[in-house]
């Protein structure tokens, strides 16, 4: 779009100066055709070259004056671009670092702040809430514990060029996942937030951008039903205060007595805390699955086959709806073994070589090698006894969520419930079970 005006401007001062000169030899030859035929017709033809001249010039100050206009917007236009790409990298580096140090520079002096317990007014009161949850003050000293951001996306901030000539900066959003632990209570709960940050935007400013308001929302409270998540300034509401302290308070209950975890977890990114569910985000992984009819049995034949492997938790179960097919289908269990770090792609690792030695062939001719690429999963919890009906109760609501907030499951993946289970068979105490849905790529706004 910005190089069809430079080359618009520039056709329209070639056409201004291509129309003087055009106007200026027409009104030569008609002069001296006129002092040809009429010696006496001097003053005439003299007034009306005059006037004609005048014309043209006119109108070749009209178009220098528009093309220079559109250049004008142009240069600004590339300007404020280039300086929200700057601003976006400034953003980035203060949520990796916690707000430490917070750029003052990019911040109106009255900046706004909002979310959904705290409304501020200043850059002094703005830096003090962040100091306080990362504990650089003496009260977040007292009160919180291990705080820390993960930046998901930094989008937005397009500029309009406005048809009176004026341009418009757009809202940048961040999305991301707060965690914080509140040390001053004896059982130490962790909170956790996701949701984005609108930011408003100004041309000028020391940056040549400045930051006039940030609000706040939260995923588990603050989503629209319905609403299209590529479009967040749409999607998210404000809320009533006490709505907020609830969800706040409701993280800081006491968990009791939890069953102890069969086996270190692979771990995740939590993309989103919603309301009623979570979206993870898990790296590739390998691992061996068998057929079961009874749960204690996939457990028993898995652990026997993985000795001495490390195997994972959580095991994942894969079961059918075809409870009325003539020939159901084998349900499925999952052990991962090994997973894709960090900056080595979206595959999965190679397995184990004793896994891979073993799998398929004398007493181990049911297990096999399994293996899933990163995705992105959504998660209910549940703590009953993981029987059927409690499942597929489980992942009916979690799908009724899903189409609530705009998400969209994989295809095909109503053919079947998978569900996880992160301790033992027999332990004791409460247990954590979820149900899985994988979501469709582009199926999320992450």
């Amino acid at each position: 779009m910005r190089l069809s005006k430079v080359i618009l401007a520039a056709a329209l001062l070639r056409l201004g100066d291509a129309f003087n000169n055009s106007r200026q030899a027409s009104t030569s030859s008609q002069l001296r055709n006129n002092v040809i035929r009429n010696q006496g017709g001097r003053s005439s033809g003299s007034s009306s070259s005059s006037s004609s001249s005048s014309s043209s010039s006119s109108s070749s100050r009209i178009f220098a004056s528009t093309a220079a206009d559109a250049l004008t917007t142009t240069a600004q236009s590339e300007q404020l671009s280039s300086t929200v790409s700057r601003l976006k990298q400034v953003l980035t580096k203060e949520y990796i670092s916690f707000f430490d140090p917070m750029v003052d520079s990019w911040y109106a002096s009255d900046v706004t702040f909002d979310d959904p317990m705290t409304s501020l007014s200043g850059v002094d009161s703005y830096r003090n809430n962040v100091d306080m949850l990362a504990g650089r003050t003496l009260m977040g000293k007292i009160l919180f514990d291990g705080a820390g951001i993960n930046l998901h996306s930094v989008t937005g901030g397009k500029i309009t060029e406005k048809k009176d000539g004026n341009v418009e900066i757009g809202d940048v959003i961040t999305r991301w996942t707060l965690r914080v632990t509140a040390k001053v209570i004896p059982w130490k709960p962790e909170a956790v937030f996701s949701g984005i940050s609108v930011y408003k935007l100004q041309p000028g400013g020391a940056e040549g951008i400045t930051i006039v308001g940030q609000t706040d929302y939260w995923d588990s409270i603050n989503i629209k039903e319905g609403t299209d998540p590529s479009v967040p300034q749409t999607q998210y509401q404000k809320v009533p205060t006490n709505v907020a302290v609830q969800d706040f308070l409701g993280q800081l209950q006491p968990d009791g007595f939890r069953a102890a975890a069969a086996a270190p977890e692979v771990p995740y990114l939590l993309l989103r805390r919603g309301d009623g569910y979570e979206l993870r985000k898990y790296p590739g992984f390998v691992g061996v699955e068998t057929p079961y009819q009874r749960r204690d049995y996939g457990f028993e034949g898995l652990g026997a086959f993985t000795k001495g492997m490390d195997a994972m938790s959580p095991s994942m179960m894969k079961v059918y709806n075809d409870d009325d097919a003539e020939v159901p289908k084998d349900k499925m269990m999952m052990w991962p073994l090994r997973y894709t770090n960090p900056g080595e792609g979206s595959g999965a690792p190679p397995p184990p070589a004793l896994a891979s030695e073993k799998a398929g062939k004398g007493q181990w001719k049911s297990v096999s090698l399994a293996s899933r690429s990163e995705c992105v999963v959504a998660v209910r919890t549940f703590e009953d006894a993981s029987m059927g009906p409690v499942v597929r109760n489980a992942d009916r609501e979690l799908r009724v969520m899903l189409k609530r907030d705009g998400l969209k499951p994989k295809e095909g993946s109503e053919e079947f419930v998978v569900f996880s289970q992160y301790d033992a068979v027999h332990s004791m105490g409460k247990r954590r079970s979820e149900a899985w849905i994988e979501l469709e790529d582009g199926g999320h706004p992450y």
